[in-house]
């Protein structure tokens, strides 16, 4: 495609939007089992029973499909000395004084902060989901571990499900950013502005 450049795949799209969709499902049926105030979700599911039955499988298939994710893109996401420069000119950033800051690459420093942030959520979440899975899995840990798993658990996908709104909210502020991922292209103006750095390594190849 002429004065376009290829950001993602289709099968890096295709695993964003299963995971995407999947996380929907969990958080939702999540809630639905966190307080009485968000119970009537459980009616998007078939009931409590439904939901009870159907909101672990929906994170153990959300942590496999995120599984692949982290596989395909942890290398892109490692944080060099450019993203810890990058974090202390967040004044410059907002304001899109682009020539200010360090270039980014594929990914600048808070994408690369959001990234960590769900990987260990996701892992935590997976983890202390266990602890409290009954019938299968509970029984074989001292109620205080299935009080703390339910606990952490509970925070964790807090911060899992703010991360994400922060993520959805990033994608509409950088206009193309959403486009990038459904589509899978992405404008050379674009990449030269937002992510010079990977714009000169793949022009260069």
């Amino acid at each position: 495609m002429n004065g376009m450049i290829r950001r993602y795949t289709d099968s890096e799209r295709i695993n964003h939007w299963i995971v995407a969709i999947l996380f929907i499902l969990s958080g939702l049926s999540g809630l639905a089992l966190f307080h009485p105030a968000t119970s009537w979700l459980a009616g998007l599911f078939g009931g409590g029973p439904w939901t009870r039955v159907l909101h672990p499988f929906f994170g153990v298939f959300t942590f496999v499909a995120f599984l692949a994710i982290m596989a395909r893109f942890w290398h892109h996401n490692m944080i060099n000395q450019n993203d810890r420069k990058w974090l202390t000119m967040m004044g410059d950033v907002i304001a899109n004084r682009d020539a200010a800051y360090p270039e980014v690459g594929k990914y600048n420093a808070a994408q690369k902060l959001l990234f960590w942030t769900l990987v260990t959520c996701m892992i935590l979440l997976f983890v202390t989901g266990f602890l409290f899975w009954r019938p299968w899995f509970a029984q074989y840990f001292p109620i205080g571990v299935v009080r703390l798993g339910a606990l952490v658990h509970s925070l964790v996908a807090t911060v899992a499900i703010i991360a994400v709104i922060v993520h959805i909210y990033a994608a509409i502020w950088v206009k193309g950013a959403i486009g990038g991922m459904t589509t899978g292209w992405v404008s050379e103006k674009w990449a030269r502005v937002h992510h010079p750095g990977w714009y000169r390594e793949v022009t260069r190849r």
